[in-house]
């Protein structure tokens, strides 16, 4: 059985938790210095961080449950500009994780839903994303998903340099 919460503070371990083994299954390979992609694990997964960000207003967060067991998160940001939207109170899609071993239950979907309707819930005419150009299986959900480029920038890890598209959809 699936099912999605509200993340609270005292899910903050599970959040970090899943944010690093998240990332590192999909993104771990990508890294040439072992070192950069461990110091950007502990600078953007740690409890600590992640309690403070749950803790902003404008910040939500979302787990997913397996017959109870954490295997995916969501977070969306309110009120956030974008270089490539003229407009305001965009809303945008931080983060959607889900463990490799249950992607193939859609969780990502239930997700992602859950995070429009609440930015559609805040009034926001627009909602935002950044994704690694090179990750085509998260591109095309997202192009399945009504969403369409905007843009593209670089994001830089350590030594490494990486190429993102900027994606977005309406919400009205």
């Amino acid at each position: 059985m699936i099912r999605i919460e509200k993340a609270r503070k005292k899910d903050a371990p599970y959040i970090s938790l899943l944010g690093r083994v998240t990332f590192n299954e999909t993104f771990g390979h990508l890294f040439q210095n072992k070192n950069d992609l461990l110091a950007y694990d502990q600078r953007t997964f740690s409890v600590q961080k992640i309690r403070h960000s749950l803790d902003k207003t404008e910040n939500r967060f979302w787990l997913a449950y397996v017959d109870d067991l954490p295997v995916g998160y969501a977070k969306l940001k309110l009120d956030s500009p974008s270089r490539f939207i003229a407009g305001e109170h965009l809303a945008q899609l931080q983060k959607i994780y889900v463990l490799n071993d249950f992607l193939s239950l859609k969780i990502g979907q239930q997700l992602q839903q859950t995070v429009v309707q609440t930015a559609i819930a805040s009034g926001a005419p627009k909602i935002w994303l950044s994704v690694l150009k090179s990750n085509k299986r998260a591109i095309n959900f997202y192009l399945k998903n009504n969403f369409k480029t905007i843009g593209e920038h670089t994001f830089q890890i350590g030594e490494m340099v990486f190429n993102f598209q900027a994606m977005a959809r309406s919400l009205g």
